[in-house]
C-alpha cells in the first residue's frame, strides 16, 4: 500500500462520457482538462513527462507503479515538462537508484503538473482503446450533479489548440560538435533534445530553429541537412510549416523528419493524415522497414497517421509499416533527398535497433557534399 494514501486528498477523473475515477491528489493540486492518453512504456516516466509531443494531454500510465528509480536531469527529453496532467496506479514515495535527484511527486509540483493515483489505469486504458482518444477533467471537487454538468461542458469543448508555437525556441540556438563536419538545421517543432544529441555525437554542427523560420531563412543559412522535429497536435493546424516544407522540397537539401517532422512533410507533398483511435504510445511499437524486409521495436508518442494511400507515387513510397495496424511508419521521397518516419529512433527502443537512420542521414549528407 502507498502510505500517502492515508493522508492524500481524495481527486476525481471525469471522462467525457460521464464515467468518474474516484483516486488520490499528487503533485499539484487543482482542476485541469485535457485529451486523455495513455502510453505502455514500462520505464522511461520522466522522459514521457518531459516529452514536448505530449502538450495538452493527460497522460496516464498503463505501468503499475511509477516512480520507483526517480528523477534526475539528464534524462529529460526538453528543459520542462508541457503535460496537463498525470496519471498512475500507484507512485512510489520511496525511489531507489544511485542516480536518482528527487521523487516522481516533487517533480510534479515543481512543473505545475496536477497529478492523479490510485485509479484503475487498466479500466481507463480499455475505456480508451475501445472508444477512442476522448477528452477529461482531473479535480478535487466532489463531483455532484451540479458540478459534474458544468464539468461536461468544459470537457466537451476543450481542443489541444496550436500547441506547437508553445513549446517551439522562440530564437535560434546553436550547438556545435566536436570537430563538426556538417551543419544541420534542426526545425522546432517540439523536438526531444535526444535528436540533437544524436546529430551533434556524429559530428554535426546543430542550429535549432523556431517552427515558423522561413524557407528563404533556411537557404541563407545553406546547411547540408534539414532535420524536422517531432512536435504535438494535429499536424494540420500548422500550414505555415507546411508551406515552408513546401518550398523547400525545391531546394534538394537533404532532410530527415520524425513524428510530426514526418506528417508535415508528407502534407507538403500532397498526402493526407488521420487521427487514430487512441494513437501510439509507448516504447514496444514493431515497424518493419520495407526495403531491410525487417522488423524492429521502436519508441512512439503520436495521435494522429499518414494515409499510406494518399503519399503521391510522384512523391515518394511508404517504407516503413506498424506492425499492428498496418499504418503508415515512413515514407522515403523520391522527388528529394528525403526520408521521414512516424517512430522515435533516437529514443532507440531496441535499444539501438533504429539508430542507424541518423546514419543513413549522414550518408545522405556526404553524398550532398
Amino acid at each position: 500500500m502507498n502510505l500517502s494514501s492515508v493522508t492524500a486528498k481524495t481527486a476525481y477523473l471525469i471522462l467525457a462520457d460521464g464515467t468518474v475515477f474516484k483516486g488520490k491528489s499528487f503533485g499539484c493540486e487543482g482542476e485541469v482538462v485535457g485529451e486523455i492518453v495513455f502510453t505502455t512504456a514500462m520505464t522511461g516516466y520522466e522522459e514521457t513527462l518531459t516529452d514536448p509531443s505530449y502538450c495538452g494531454q493527460i497522460v496516464t500510465q498503463t505501468f503499475p507503479l511509477i516512480g520507483n528509480y526517480g528523477v534526475n536531469e539528464e534524462d529529460r527529453e526538453s528543459g520542462g515538462s508541457v503535460v496537463s496532467g498525470y496519471i498512475v496506479r500507484e507512485h512510489c514515495q520511496v525511489p531507489s537508484n544511485f542516480r536518482c535527484e528527487g521523487d516522481i511527486d516533487g517533480f510534479l509540483k515543481k512543473h505545475g503538473i496536477i497529478g492523479l493515483y490510485d485509479i484503475d489505469t487498466r479500466r481507463l486504458t480499455r475505456i480508451i482503446r475501445e472508444t477512442g482518444v476522448m477528452n477529461g477533467m482531473i479535480t478535487t471537487h466532489e463531483p455532484d450533479e451540479q458540478f459534474k454538468a458544468a464539468a461536461l461542458e468544459k470537457i466537451h469543448a476543450y481542443r489541444v489548440d496550436a500547441p506547437v508555437p508553445k513549446v517551439s525556441v522562440k530564437q535560434p540556438e546553436q550547438y556545435p560538435a566536436e570537430n563538426g563536419k556538417y551543419k544541420v538545421a534542426l526545425i522546432d517543432y517540439g523536438y526531444k533534445h535526444n535528436i540533437r544529441r544524436e546529430l551533434v555525437q556524429r559530428g554535426c554542427d546543430v542550429t535549432v530553429f523556431p517552427h515558423d523560420v522561413t524557407a528563404q531563412q533556411i537557404k541563407d543559412f545553406a546547411p547540408d541537412g534539414i532535420m524536422l522535429s517531432n512536435g504535438p497536435g494535429d499536424p494540420q493546424d500548422n500550414q505555415t510549416s507546411i508551406n515552408t516544407l513546401r518550398e523547400l522540397i525545391g531546394a534538394q537539401i537533404p532532410t530527415f523528419g520524425i513524428c510530426l517532422g514526418h506528417q508535415l512533410l508528407a502534407i507538403a507533398n500532397g498526402a493526407t493524415t488521420v487521427k487514430l483511435k487512441y494513437g501510439h504510445r509507448g516504447g514496444n511499437q514493431p515497424v518493419t522497414d520495407l526495403d531491410a524486409d525487417r522488423t524492429f521495436i521502436t519508441s512512439q508518442n503520436h495521435g494522429y497517421a499518414v494515409v499510406s494511400e494518399s503519399v503521391p507515387e510522384s512523391a515518394g513510397v511508404v517504407s516503413h509499416i506498424n506492425g499492428n495496424d498496418k499504418t503508415c511508419e515512413g515514407v522515403r521521397y523520391t522527388n528529394a533527398p528525403a526520408f521521414t518516419v512516424q517512430f522515435h529512433p533516437e529514443a532507440c527502443g531496441g535499444p539501438h535497433d533504429t539508430a542507424y537512420l541518423f546514419d543513413k542521414f549522414i550518408a545522405l549528407m556526404g553524398e550532398g557534399k
